[in-house]
């Protein structure tokens, strides 16, 4: 019996024992029979949970490129890898082969070795969501580079803080990128953020926008001209199981970066697998995720996770609202989408719009809808369900990490039955525990507590780059022997999952632990409501009390914030109790949010607080300009 893919809940049962029980057999067997290996692994696994050192596949030697390209060509070479789907609706969308992609692959990974770059060196990827960015990756993992891909919409300064901490030694961008309406000048981003970085030697520069740029002697150069003359003839470099693949940072919550290390077999069985399960990918499939590539879920399931499964990938340059509200499922209907993953932070505004920009079209070709980035509210959930999947098809709600490489808990399509507001249960190999204060493991359900897990899988990252110290303070000193997620959960009777929120937005209110993420819940249900964030503030007898955050739809009938507060604390006293209800409600139009759409709570939670100093960078923000508003508004 294969364990790579599992066909119904009987099996999952039976996987996932098999994985608790014996791990290493488990993960040994996937390895060895679904991935082509120069050298296969005999010790599985290596680990010292104290010192935060972990190992898989530990002697065995590979290359992630290979798996992902070279392999396919026989029996997939003509079928398309990459559909790219241009900002622009008007501009046709590019189908790439696989045998294309391997072309323009071993081309670029030829100039990056005529330029210098050698196995361990860090590349610096700035680019909008186009083919290039693709290849990049693919090109610097298939010599053995460092890829160290930073969103293209970081400020200057967050790129060189970056850039920096990992010294790169080349940077790839663009002389601008498309968003929307917009067209961004990232290639004077970077100029004015390597004023700041000396190890920077080259910058290779893709034209994209055609706008005239500045480009430095001796370090500048486009990039198609070196294309252009590089052989197509380019040997994989063979790699250790352990070397790096990748860095990528995450926001740190001092406000200093984190570039957390993912290194290479790991990273490739888990993601392969976890795609494979999760959204249940059949051979003709067409697999879209909205995220960009830099973050992880463009890294594992827009790149790696698609193409390990000789999949078919969509990539997105533009935004959901542009040039209407109808772009998603405009492209879903063009392109035939079978599987679909976003943020709910997208389902929400695109909620808040007519109706009609969804129902205009059938939306037949979906089987599988996902969420990812933030746990689903029920309102967002309840209209993903009925209006993007057609009450059909089974929306995963997957919760993972940049930390974790790929997804850890989540509904397995069509096998795992769904439950609003859970995650549900975890994949194989995940050995999920929650935690008291006291660091205890909670065997009750539908008690709160910190999510930890007792054992580690492929996919987790390794350390974070020049701060061993750092990731192992962060993660596994606050429950011995445990990786912390820094998340909360609760358990239901039957083993479900339910993320509460992070930890730290579990509030003791008069002795009772709430997690935010439920009130939240209450608050959208409320008609009136498109979105909230609550934090606590310190409170002279509750030791804290709650403070909200509410984005009002655009309703002319809910002038009245005296009694729209009442109404939205009856709501949360209705749905969780009086002890959840809030103590202030500041009403906002946006509140702080990371490129990928998570809300910056530690900048609300200041704010609550009437802390107005070191919000860290913000210029990293989505909306860095709302932080000052939310900041005059305060309570």
């Amino acid at each position: 019996m294969s364990y790579y893919k599992i066909e119904n809940l009987e099996q999952y049962f039976k996987h996932y024992n098999k994985s608790v029980r014996e791990p290493r057999k488990f993960w040994s067997k996937i390895a060895s029979e679904n991935f082509t290996w120069y050298q296969e692994s005999e010790k599985i696994v290596e680990f010292d949970m104290a010192e935060a050192k972990i190992k898989w596949f530990v002697d065995a030697k590979v290359n992630i490129v290979k798996n992902c390209l070279d392999r396919h060509l026989s029996k997939r070479g003509e079928k398309t890898a990459i559909i790219f789907e241009p900002n622009n609706p008007n501009d046709a969308a590019e189908h790439i082969s696989y045998n294309d992609l391997y072309v323009r692959v071993a081309k670029m990974a030829n100039v990056l070795r005529e330029q210098g770059i050698q196995k361990g060196d860090r590349v610096c990827i700035y680019l909008p969501m186009i083919p290039e960015i693709a290849v990049s990756v693919l090109a610097c993992a298939r010599i053995g580079a460092i890829h160290s891909v930073v969103f293209a919409g970081f400020s200057a300064s967050a790129v060189a803080a970056r850039i920096n901490d990992s010294e790169c030694k080349m940077v790839i961008t663009s002389d601008g990128g498309f968003r929307g309406e917009k067209t961004i000048d990232l290639k004077g981003i970077i100029d004015d953020a390597l004023t700041n970085c000396k190890s920077v030697e080259t910058v290779l520069v893709v034209k994209r926008t055609n706008t005239s740029v500045s480009m430095k002697p001796g370090r500048d150069q486009w990039l198609q001209p070196l294309l252009d003359t590089a052989s197509d003839n380019n040997v994989a470099e063979i790699m250790d199981a352990e070397d790096p693949l990748f860095i990528l940072y995450t926001s740190g919550s001092t406000g200093k970066p984190k570039g957390m290390v993912h290194t290479t077999a790991g990273y490739m069985v888990y993601t392969a697998y976890s795609f494979k399960n999760v959204f249940n990918y059949e051979e003709n499939d067409v697999f879209w995720c909205t995220a960009d590539i830099g973050w992880i879920t463009g890294h594992s399931y827009i790149l790696y996770g698609p193409l390990l499964n000789g999949a078919t990938t969509v990539m997105f340059e533009g935004i959901p609202t542009y040039p209407d509200y109808s772009r998603f499922w405009e492209i879903i209907e063009k392109h035939k989408v079978t599987q679909f993953y976003t943020a709910p932070t997208a389902i929400r505004s695109l909620a808040k719009e007519n109706l009609e920009y969804v129902q205009k079209y059938p939306l037949k070709s979906l089987k599988v809808i996902g969420s990812v980035g933030e746990p689903i509210n029920e309102e967002a959930w309840h209209w993903y369900n009925d209006h993007v999947g057609g009450k059909r098809c089974p929306l995963v709600d997957t919760w993972w990490q940049t930390e974790t490489g790929g997804i850890l808990i989540s509904a397995l399509a069509f096998i795992t039955p769904t439950k609003p507001t859970y995650a549900s249960l975890p994949l194989p190999g995940i050995q999920v525990v929650l935690m008291d204060e006291k660091r205890n493991e909670i065997e009750d359900n539908q008690v709160a507590g910190s999510l930890c897990i007792k054992f580690p899988w492929p996919g987790i990252a390794r350390t974070i780059w020049g701060d061993h110290h750092r990731y192992k303070e962060t993660y596994f000193s606050a429950f011995p022997g445990k990786y912390f997620t820094g998340d909360g959960a609760l358990r239901d009777e039957v083993g479900y999952y339910r993320i509460t929120g992070r930890v730290d937005d579990i509030i003791i209110v008069s002795g009772h632990n709430l997690g935010t993420a439920p009130i939240e819940d209450a608050i959208n249900e409320h008609p009136a409501v498109a979105e909230s964030a609550v934090v606590g503030f310190p409170h002279d007898v509750k030791g804290n009390a709650l403070y909200g955050y509410v984005i009002l739809k655009e309703s002319g009938e809910y002038r009245d914030r005296t009694n729209l507060t009442k109404e939205i604390n009856q709501h949360i006293s209705d749905h969780i109790g009086p002890i959840a209800k809030l103590d202030k409600i500041q009403f906002v139009s946006g509140l702080p949010k990371t490129r990928s759409g998570k809300i910056m709570r530690r900048i609300l939670r200041k704010i609550a607080e009437g802390d107005f100093s070191n919000f860290g960078d913000t210029t990293t923000l989505l909306n860095p300009e709302i932080v000052d508003e939310i900041k005059e508004g305060k309570l």
